[in-house]
């Protein structure tokens, strides 16, 4: 198998303030202290979406990054999985915050990848080329819905409908605000951020990202957004609200030193909608996930200040 590059993040807990860096990270990817010392040492591991040393001690809340780098793994895992959608071409999951997508370093058997080929084992068939039959990707820690193809066929049909544009995805998101326009777009080309790699930015010469949003809901320093893309860059919601100041409550990279009452302890982002046509039918398909509770909790919370 190729290799592949596995994001993992921590909020540091009370019981860890004062360890060094490098020990925490060593628990944090499941490598020993001399790997984990050289993963900060090349930049791969990040206190607050910077580069620290390894004898860096670490305090409470805490955002630790760590990027690695190793064969990935298949081993079917039993696991809870929620399909909001399924048949015997298609299945839509609803995919929980926390959950890693594809094996990588620190995660070979406990990924959706994993728990996906243990319920259905025609998807292993599909093989690494098709992504085990995985259209598209979530961040560990954004919750939503994700279209997974069950036939090489489908896969294939699936994959033409996200590179012509075809497929609607909405996603829900909590920025700092308050926005200028209650409605947008932010049209800022993507790419790897060249002083700090493991990260995406705002590039000249980046990749075409678009991202439309609406305000639905306000609160004072808030805003809830309905957001779509016309382009799926990695970290591009995260990233393009970073851009124009008003990053997403919660996360952990993008993020800078505002507080929230709403942060949910990971990043405030949810894939709500997914619409397509069926590979083999053609009918539209139009599933829809609700807001998970610890996000809900977090608007009842702004609700109830605004009174």
């Amino acid at each position: 198998m190729t290799e592949e590059r596995a994001e993992v993040t921590l909020r540091v807990a009370a019981r860890d303030a004062g360890l060094r860096l490098d020990k925490v990270v060593a628990g944090l990817a499941g490598v020993s202290r001399a790997v984990a010392a050289t993963l900060v040492a090349n930049g791969d591991a990040t206190l607050n979406a910077r580069t620290a040393k390894g004898n860096t001690r670490v305090d409470v809340d805490d955002w630790i990054v760590v990027w690695i780098t190793a064969p990935a793994g298949l081993v079917p895992t039993p696991m809870p999985i929620e399909i909001a959608y399924g048949d015997e071409s298609v299945l839509v999951v609803n995919k929980s915050a926390g959950r890693v997508v594809h094996p990588g370093a620190g995660h070979d058997s406990d990924t959706l990848v994993n728990g996906l080929v243990y319920q259905y084992e025609d998807l292993a068939d599909l093989g690494e080329d098709r992504r085990w039959g995985l259209v598209h990707r979530l961040d560990k820690d954004t919750s939503g819905l994700l279209m997974v193809a069950r036939t090489p066929a489908a896969f294939d049909s699936l994959r033409s409908q996200m590179s012509a544009r075809k497929v609607e995805r909405v996603y829900t998101a909590l920025v700092h605000g308050p926005l200028q326009s209650s409605a947008g777009t932010v049209d800022a080309p993507i790419g790897r951020d060249p002083q700090r790699p493991i990260r995406m930015a705002v590039l000249r010469g980046g990749r075409v990202a678009r991202t439309h949003y609406q305000v639905t809901e306000r609160w004072d320093g808030h805003d809830l957004l309905r957001v779509t893309l016309d382009t799926g860059r990695t970290h591009q919601i995260r990233v393009h609200f970073q851009s124009i100041g008003h990053p997403l409550v919660g996360d952990p990279v993008y993020g800078d030193r505002r507080t929230s009452v709403a942060d949910p302890g990971r990043v405030w982002l949810h894939a709500t909608t997914l619409a397509f046509r069926h590979p083999v039918s053609n009918e539209e398909i139009r599933v829809a996930a609700p807001i998970p509770r610890d996000l809900g909790e977090t608007l009842e919370l702004l609700r109830t200040i605004r009174g």
